[in-house]
């Protein structure tokens, strides 16, 4: 069980995509043309889907994807915004890329503001916001004319360019959010929620599965809120009816015969109902649900639901249910008005709801969050003490869980093998966000392939294990 710190060099830049692009290259990069393009993905898991799906069309028509600056002839950045650590980051990696190649295009989330692009960097060819995809293959088009190739050499998969290993995808269900949290500016920058067809979504995973995938991650803005925007409608797949709706969902993904990882859940009441499922097996029994805190008062000032005492007892019914159960989650420290009675609130709520996975951020006033405008601003040096405690609590508590592990066997899914030996994870681990299971001196597994080990020693992140005597 883990607990992480945010790391502002870091952002929140998955790391597998770079890797992943450095593999394809030598197999996509067969054309012998000079149509090559710079690709580089930051931020969350649902800019890596908009990634993926430009690539997909630039790979249909036949450019190549190169993983270096000197080869290309052009680089596209695909930038977060998040918070301002990533509007910096993002700011930072255009300027290297048009050091480093002098041609590049700009995407994404802080793609919105053009204005704040150009003032630091007027040199980039063009910039468009997120899932602009379309728009983006236009502006390649433009400075980087269509190769001529033969469609048939060089094919492109069913299921698409992806940019995570084989074994594991993400499944993007929806873009945009409803919500106002005051702290965030993701509606501003992706728009209101649109739900995917429930059928499109269902034929997209059949595809990956007949891909090789055995592990979908689910994700989007705001997961639960998944058909509101279209009244839950009544979509077909296979001929039969299937509602528009985040359990109904779940069960036809369950019954793919693949891991089915929920992540960006909104807490509403409707979850409850995903619980049985995980109980039965269905879908994984893990829950990515940011409750973002615990004080009534300033969940109200977030324009968040849900209160300390209601969230600890939904929890304990969900752990009656589904006892393997697995609930990661994040929190803002220092948000203004923030008090030290709240903030002993909080803490005391991470020691009553024994959560398994916990990040936790310093309140950042990015520009345009209307929780700006509220009072009593908390000074960074009260936010970093918060933050060393909250991470010293939860430190303790992910500790604890991870010793309760040893001795115990689980199913896990081999992720990379190395010179020490086997990285994989179990149900109870998401890939890049949450702790690994090691098995060391063990290099006859290969990425994807699946096995019982049990469990022989924690820390407060990872696990370590040897491969059971019964397979």
């Amino acid at each position: 069980m883990t607990v992480e710190q945010y790391n502002p060099n870091k952002t929140t830049t998955l790391e597998t995509p770079v890797k992943v692009i450095e593999e394809q290259a030598n197999t996509l990069n067969t054309t012998g043309n000079n149509a090559r393009i710079g690709f580089i993905s930051l931020g969350c898991p649902k800019n890596l889907v908009d990634s993926e799906r430009i690539l997909t069309q630039l790979r249909t028509e036949g450019y190549d994807v190169v993983p270096s600056y000197n080869n290309a002839d052009l680089v596209i950045v695909n930038t977060c915004g998040f918070i301002d650590a990533a509007v910096e980051e993002s700011l930072d990696t255009i300027g290297e890329a048009l050091a480093e190649n002098g041609k590049v295009i700009v995407t994404g989330c802080l793609g919105i503001k053009e204005d704040e692009i150009r003032e630091v960097h007027p040199n980039v060819l063009a910039v468009t916001g997120p899932h602009a995809y379309e728009s983006v293959v236009e502006q390649v088009h433009e400075f980087l004319p269509k190769p001529s190739h033969n469609p048939f050499l060089n094919l492109v998969p069913d299921h698409g360019i992806k940019l995570t290993p084989r074994h594991f995808a993400y499944l993007k269900i929806s873009e945009g959010c409803n919500h106002k949290c005051t702290f965030c500016i993701i509606p501003s920058m992706r728009g209101k929620l649109v739900s995917r067809p429930i059928g499109e979504v269902l034929d997209e995973a059949k595809r990956l599965k007949a891909a090789g995938v055995n592990e979908l991650l689910v994700i989007s803005q705001d997961t639960s809120a998944y058909g509101v925007d279209v009244k839950y409608r009544t979509g077909f797949w296979d001929g039969m009816p299937v509602k528009t709706h985040m359990q109904q969902l779940s069960e036809k993904l369950g019954e793919m015969d693949m891991w089915v990882r929920l992540h960006y859940v909104y807490p509403y009441p409707h979850v409850d109902d995903l619980i049985p499922l995980m109980a039965e097996g269905k879908i994984l029994p893990y829950l990515d649900i940011p409750f973002q805190h615990a004080s009534k008062r300033i969940l109200k000032l977030m324009k968040r639901p849900g209160s300390s005492e209601r969230t600890v007892e939904r929890i304990k019914k969900w752990r009656e249910i589904c006892p393997d159960l697995v609930i990661r989650s994040t929190f803002i420290v220092g948000f203004p008005g923030e008090t030290e009675e709240e903030f002993e609130e909080l803490l005391a709520f991470l020691k009553d709801a024994q959560l398994d996975r916990v990040g936790c951020f310093k309140y950042s006033p990015v520009e345009g969050a209307t929780a700006n405008a509220l009072p009593d601003h908390i000074s960074e040096e009260v936010k970093e003490e918060r933050l060393a405690k909250f991470m010293e609590v939860q430190s303790e508590i992910s500790a604890q869980r991870l010793q309760n592990r040893i001795g115990n066997e689980y199913f896990v899914t081999v992720d990379e093998v190395t010179s020490e030996g086997a990285i994989a994870r179990s149900f109870a681990e998401a890939p890049e966000i949450d702790g690994l299971i090691h098995i060391n001196d063990v290099h006859d597994l290969t990425p994807g392939q699946r096995l019982w080990v049990e469990i022989i020693h924690a820390d407060q992140h990872d696990l370590w294990a040897v491969p059971s005597a019964d397979q």
